[in-house]
């Protein structure tokens, strides 16, 4: 069944898991490997195609296996909906798995399975993506169902209604069933003031019930189409052969009229912290979570985003040596346990995110201040040169692991060329972590660790929750009359 993704992930989490290999210990191997690989970004076999009507094409190369991931990737998510009409990709995307005028409802997948093969969709606030993952010369059959869905899906009322439930019960079982879920979604509603990010991708439950066949087409007909997507192609295929087949069957598909640039209505600058209070008697222990607004990756700068990388792995990225874990669950036991991520592939803006486990005994204010106080000395002290070079080692080495996922580097071009980076970009991205210093790091944090840009989330089994705290402690990076601007699309 088609399922909901966030935005392509946390990045630079690095965490690397070494196992022993034959006559050489793990670590002894990756080593050779870094050593081996001195400019990383220019390790993907990668080609890339454009046709007539627009369709953007990337063929990454890899013949270890006679396997192919198709992945088709359209630039439409939840951030470009019409207002009121909530969850409406989303629901478009399972919509995609029923008929045509071809294919009887339920048939592409069944075709995929027959033929030995595996597909799903996902839906993001910035695109939606399809994919089937096949031995190699099944690749002309799934080029051409995905081509006859792109422009021929027959959308009825009733296959509608019977989605609608599909989709409706997906919400209850992922979002309002669960008390985390439906906190973060508050919590998210709350960090973005204008921005679409703040909806949930799956929708309210009030505008997925009133979505129409008439707005489903209207979406269908402007999204779905050759000049807004971008195909990418990985396995063992030879780039002109997939060129030709592309030419074949996504080639006489018309590009859609009237497509305009995607602008979204911007965040204003954000000038006052948000503190939410989240109680439900199915949360089992309290905790809390704090997002900021972060920059997203930038095509041709991408130095700040990096650096960010680096900052989630240095406060949070793990329980034993990061910063938070050190000062918190070492050194005065406030919490079991803490984390730090940051989410920065995205078309216009990311966020950076905390998040904190009490101990037995110790309030969420109280955890909260201790927080506050950490960043507040981190920010003081700065990074510690080993702990950086050791997170370097990580995010080089997890690098070179990540090229060995065809499927993984499939997802890593399209999300990317998806929120307006090149694959340039992508390639440049390694070299790019491999070059920040403590000094990029300290500025990334003193510019996202300000608190009017953040949301600040208790959850509680309580019926009540506890008040917080009447002033942060962690300082604003910067006077109220040099807030940040307004978030513009990348």
């Amino acid at each position: 069944m088609p399922h909901i993704t966030s935005p392509a992930g946390r990045l630079g989490r690095g965490q690397v898991l070494l196992k022993r290999v034959t006559g050489l210990t793990a670590g002894a191997v990756v080593a050779a490997a870094l050593m081996a690989a001195p400019a990383l970004a220019q390790q993907d076999d990668v080609s890339t195609f454009a046709l007539d009507n627009g369709l953007q094409i990337v063929v990454i190369e890899d013949h270890r296996a006679p396997i192919v991931t198709q992945m088709l990737w359209y630039r439409v998510g939840s951030a470009d909906e019409p207002k009121g009409q909530s969850g409406i990709a989303h629901f478009l995307e399972h919509l995609m798995f029923k008929g045509t005028q071809t294919v009887a409802s339920g048939a592409f997948s069944a075709a995929v399975a027959a033929n030995g093969g595996e597909d799903n969709a996902f839906t993001s606030y910035d695109y939606t993506a399809y994919f089937q993952r096949v031995a190699a010369d099944r690749l002309p059959l799934m080029m051409e169902m995905e081509a006859d869905r792109m422009r021929g899906l027959a959308l009825t009322t009733d296959e509608i209604n019977t989605e609608r439930n599909v989709v409706l019960e997906e919400r209850n079982q992922r979002t309002d069933s669960n008390p985390g879920a439906v906190a973060q979604e508050q919590a998210r509603a709350a960090q973005y003031l204008n921005h679409p990010y703040g909806l949930p991708v799956i929708g309210w439950r009030h505008e997925v019930e009133a979505l129409t066949l008439p707005q489903i087409r209207a979406v269908y007909d402007m999204y779905y189409a050759p000049n807004n997507a971008t195909l990418v192609v990985a396995g063992d295929v030879d780039p002109d052969q997939v060129y030709q087949l592309a030419e074949q069957y996504y080639g006489p598909i018309p590009p859609s009229e009237g497509l305009q640039p995607r602008v979204r209505p911007s965040e204003p600058p954000q000038l006052a912290a948000r503190h939410l209070d989240f109680s439900d008697a199915r949360v089992a222990q309290p905790y809390l979570v704090r997002t900021y607004l972060a920059p997203a990756r930038k095509a041709g700068d991408q130095t700040e985003a990096a650096a960010l990388t680096y900052l989630a792995e240095i406060l949070g990225g793990s329980s034993f040596t990061s910063v938070l874990g050190q000062a918190l669950a070492f050194d005065t036991q406030i919490a079991l346990g803490v984390d730090a991520g940051y989410s920065g592939v995205a078309l216009d803006s990311g966020t950076f995110s905390l998040s904190l486990l009490p101990t037995n005994g110790v309030t969420l204010p109280d955890a909260e201040a201790a927080l506050d106080k950490a960043l507040q000395d981190f920010l003081a002290n700065g990074v510690d040169q080993a702990q950086l070079e050791r997170i370097r080692t990580q995010l080089r080495a997890g690098e070179i692991y990540g090229r060995d996922n065809v499927r993984g580097q499939a997802n890593r071009y399209g999300a990317a060329l998806a929120t307006g980076l090149t694959v340039d970009d992508v390639q440049n991205w390694p070299d790019v972590l491999q070059s920040i210093t403590a000094d990029d790091v300290m500025a990334a944090a003193r510019d996202v660790l300000d608190m009017r840009q953040s949301v600040t989330l208790f959850v509680t089994p309580e019926a009540a929750a506890a008040a917080p705290s009447p002033e942060p402690t962690v300082e604003p990076a910067a006077e109220p009359d040099t807030a940040p601007a307004a978030s513009e699309g990348e």
